[in-house]
C-alpha cells in the first residue's frame, strides 16, 4: 500500500467521524456511547458489564458509568443473575428500545439521504468495506 493511500485513508476517516456525528444527530436524546451500548443490549439480550466492555472494547469502569446513566434515564435496568445473587445483568427497557428505534431510524434516514445518488453496487461495496475495516480494528 502506498504512503499516499494511507494518508488519504487517515484524513478521510477523521473527516468521516466528524461529519457523520453531525449529519446523523437528528435525535439528541442519545449520544454515540449510549446508542452503541443500547444497540449491544438489544442485539445480545441480558448482558453483564464485563461482557459489554469486551464487546465494545472499553474499560469496565467506563461501561459501568454509561450503564448507570442509562439506568437513571430508565433506558436500561439491572436484572439479578439467578445463578449468582451478587452478579447482575443489564437489560434494555421498553423505553430504551423505543429511544433506540427512534435514534436508529433517524440515523438510517440521514445516511440514506447521503447515499441517494450512489449506485447500489457502490453502496453495497462501501458497507462491505466498512465492515471489513471495523472487523480488522476489533481483531487488532
Amino acid at each position: 500500500m502506498s504512503q499516499q493511500a494511507l494518508e488519504t485513508i487517515e484524513l478521510e476517516l477523521a473527516i468521516l467521524i466528524r461529519r457523520l456525528t453531525t449529519a446523523t444527530a437528528d435525535n439528541r436524546n442519545l449520544d454515540r456511547a449510549s446508542y452503541l451500548l443500547l444497540r449491544q443490549l438489544a442485539d445480545s439480550g441480558n448482558v453483564g458489564v464485563k461482557t459489554l466492555a469486551r464487546e465494545l472494547q472499553l474499560d469496565v469502569s467506563t461501561v459501568s458509568r454509561q450503564a448507570a446513566a442509562l439506568d437513571q434515564k430508565q433506558l436500561v435496568e439491572k436484572v439479578k443473575d439467578p445463578t449468582d445473587g451478587r452478579a447482575f445483568f443489564y437489560h434494555i427497557t421498553d423505553k430504551g428500545q423505543e429511544e433506540l428505534t427512534i435514534y436508529r431510524t433517524a440515523r438510517l434516514a440521514s445516511i440514506e439521504r447521503l447515499l441517494t445518488d450512489w449506485p447500489s453496487d457502490d453502496a453495497e461495496d462501501f458497507g462491505r468495506l466498512l465492515q471489513q475495516f471495523n472487523r480488522a480494528l476489533r481483531e487488532r
